[in-house]
């Protein structure tokens, strides 16, 4: 038997039964790989351990093969790449394969965090050894209901492209055995026998999009394309200023507006109800409103950056990692000694489908339509506006126009705000929020600063790291809220914790601050900030002890690092590391593990009219097995073009708590003709995968930033690089 053992198998088989005449098989999913000091958090007790997911697999009396899918689209790949594993097992392609979007049901809950969501690059590591079982299930089943009508034994037919062969002339479509094998008991776990990774035939194959013609020809559904009958439609008049509330509201001018139906008073803002989106954003900028400040301070950015320059030069108490002896060796008289500040925004996750929920709330049900990362939190979210118990309430996931995190609101804001209106309406209805609102909503990533220090010997190694991170938490006061540990957020710190370098005094601690800035998840989460100053004075180190910076790492990575070195290789290789460049270009380098997988990028720029521009990016990643190298490949194109729209330009900024920055003018990304050359390089592996949606994405900014330096002498360690058309170094 491949990798599980006769008992964990057992685990995997609940249920077989007859629906409709074919085959339904229920397939529960035990734990997943873990990574990141989160997963390790919440594995070591944040969570309860009884957590896991069944996910659930039909076959049709046309042959059909449906995967009912828990996890959410968002352009990732996700809907193709679980398929390929359930196919791999099965013998079907994708061919004769449908998606069917899961309900809200415990049994798809993640197997380590008690809930159905996805994020965390997850989706594929947590579901490797499960969708494969049930694909082995459910072909050990269509086999033996074959030799059943064949009278022949078992272990002389054999499943290939959706169908089922015995001896001679003997076949039959899984159509045509759905039927009878959905009437056969489960099969003995002893049975259910794995292919060797030297068999995948869908496994490691670049293949197509699943759900890429729906999104060619337009029958994809995302949220905004939700129609329901007599379904009206709202725009919220929302704060200007961080928590500001209504004083006063004259709506005349907006009940005026042709289409307008009536004007309500919401928990998050004041909703223009009308028969289309026109009328009702025409009325909301109609509405008069006279708002009242927040009481207390309210943010102001370049009041926040002193302070928590201030605050970085205090002695923090929340201690993530402390190796030997730091403060000692900081002192030694013999050494060279660092210190440097980087600096990170607050940033807007700026999805291009700008967020919206059409929800329709009776007495007796709740159905809510839009695309969401947290089916589970937004269903108990709108169960509780709603007045209903949870299994009153139906979510459905349609596809989603970017995630980033967003749509996994640690509120579930804008469900709650559909639903408390349908309710007040008793009619169904869609709120859609403008690219203002989205960009104002109040969710943002976290503003951060690093203060770093280091003591350098005679051998231009380090002697001594000292790393303190001040920002706000993104796990306190969320759902994630048991992983927060005697006050110390691991999402905080991750990636600076874990920093691979031997360097023998090592201390990284935390000052967790709090202001009225809501604040959550954002791709690739704490390591966006850590890798950024984790790699940026790696380099300053190198730079100071005179040694190429590829060979510097090298040197500290030794050999417990072999994915690390691994990585270093191929990517000096690939990326002609070390070979002359044209004049007026340079080259930098990054390096940094997340999400159980290490990425390296190597950036190729140059100073155009007195602003970067990146030509050229070479990326290698180690993800364990590549499900599918297309997607992968994608992956690292789509993290790093986001990363580096956020290394450039992007930035939330407040004054007198009002955000500064409200659409794509004033928070810039990289156009097309802006982006660079991205070759994507994969290390051949055999073990379980692991993340890639996010980890492409932390070693963009640092690579930039260390090529700025190779080029100009400049350290650039506050982000972005460029504000009002400057280059801000």
């Amino acid at each position: 038997m491949n990798e599980l053992s006769r008992a964990e198998r057992r685990e995997f088989l609940r249920s077989a039964a007859v629906a409709g005449g074919g085959l339904i098989l229920s397939v529960a999913l035990p734990g997943a790989n873990r990574w990141s000091a989160a997963a390790d958090a919440a594995a070591a007790g944040a969570v309860p351990a009884d957590s896991s997911i069944n996910a659930f697999v039909k076959i049709g009396t046309d042959g059909t093969v449906t995967l009912v899918m828990h996890k959410s689209e968002m352009g990732q790949g996700v809907y193709t790449g679980l398929a390929q594993l359930l196919g791999e097992e099965l013998n079907c392609d994708l061919g004769c394969m449908r998606i069917e979007t899961a309900p809200v049901a415990a049994i798809y809950n993640h197997p380590v965090i008690p809930f159905q969501f996805t994020g965390g690059s997850m989706s594929i590591a947590s579901c490797w050894t499960s969708l494969r079982v049930a694909g082995a299930t459910a072909r050990t089943m269509l086999i033996q209901a074959a030799a059943n009508r064949w009278q022949v034994g078992a272990d002389l037919c054999r499943a290939e492209r959706a169908m089922v062969f015995g001896p001679g002339d003997l076949k039959a479509t899984f159509g045509q055995l759905a039927a009878a094998a959905g009437r056969l008991p489960p099969p003995d776990p002893g049975r259910i026998q794995l292919k060797p990774q030297n068999e995948f035939v869908l496994i490691g194959k670049p293949l197509k999009r699943i759900e890429g013609m729906q999104k060619v020809n337009g029958s994809g559904e995302f949220g905004l394309d939700v129609r329901r009958p007599g379904m009206l439609r709202a725009v919220l008049a929302r704060p200007p200023a961080l928590g500001a509330t209504p004083k006063g509201i004259d709506d005349t001018a907006a009940r005026a507006v042709r289409g307008v139906i009536k004007v309500v008073p919401l928990s998050a803002g004041i909703a223009v109800v009308a028969k289309n989106t026109y009328a009702a954003r025409k009325g909301r900028d109609a509405l008069v409103i006279e708002w009242q400040a927040a009481p207390g301070p309210v943010p102001d950015t370049e009041r926040m950056r002193a302070d928590y320059h201030k605050l970085s030069l205090t002695e923090a108490s929340l201690i993530a990692r402390n190796d030997g002896d730091v403060a000692s060796a900081l002192r030694s008289g013999s050494a060279k000694h660092l210190e440097a500040f980087y600096e990170v925004p607050y940033l807007s996750h700026a999805a291009m489908e700008p967020l919206n929920c059409v929800a329709d709330c009776r007495a007796d049900r709740c159905d809510v339509w839009t695309g969401t990362q947290m089916q589970s939190p937004d269903r108990a979210a709108a169960a509780s506006v709603a007045g209903l118990p949870p299994e009153k309430v139906f979510i459905h996931t349609t596809l989603l126009g970017g995630g980033f995190g967003r749509r996994a609101s640690a509120s579930s804001d804008f469900v709650r705000e559909a639903v408390e209106l349908s309710k007040k309406l008793k009619a169904p209805v869609q709120i859609v929020w403008t690219r203002e609102d989205d960009m104002n909503g109040g969710w943002y990533r976290p503003q951060w600063t690093n203060r770093l220090r280091a003591s350098i010997g005679t051998d231009g190694k380090p002697l001594a790291w000292h790393h303190t991170v001040v920002g706000q938490s993104i796990m306190a006061g969320s759902i994630m809220q048991s992983m927060v540990k005697d006050g110390l957020d691991p999402s905080s710190v991750e990636g600076g914790a874990e920093m691979p370098y031997a360097v023998p005094n090592v201390r990284v601690d935390l000052h967790t601050t709090t202001a009225p800035v809501r604040v959550q998840w954002w791709r690739s989460v704490g390591h966006s900030n850590t890798a950024f100053a984790v790699e940026g004075f790696i380099d300053e180190c190198a730079a100071a002890a005179g040694i190429d910076p590829i060979e510097y790492r090298r040197s500290l990575l030794g050999n417990e690092h072999p994915r690390h070195r691994a990585v270093l290789d191929l990517l000096a290789r690939e990326s002609g590391w070390g070979q002359l460049l044209p004049r007026g270009r340079a080259r930098g380098i990054a390096i940094h593990e997340s999400f159980g997988s290490v990425v390296g990028e190597v950036v190729e720029m140059s100073m155009q009219e007195g602003l970067p521009r990146v030509h050229r990016v070479v990326a290698v990643i180690d993800c364990g097995i590549a499900v599918n190298p297309q997607m992968i490949a994608a992956q690292l194109e789509s993290a790093i073009n986001y990363g580096l729209s956020a290394a450039l330009y992007g930035e939330i900024t407040f004054v007198e708590g009002k955000p500064q920055q409200a659409n794509f003018d004033a928070y810039p990304v990289v156009r097309i003709n802006e982006a660079p050359m991205v070759e994507a390089h994969i290390i051949p592996s055999t073990q379980p995968p692991s993340g890639v949606g996010e980890p492409g994405l932390p070693p963009i900014a640092p690579a930039l930033c260390n090529a700025i330096f190779a080029l100009t002498q400049k350290r650039v360690r506050r982000l972005p690089l460029i504000r009002g058309g400057q280059f801000t170094a």
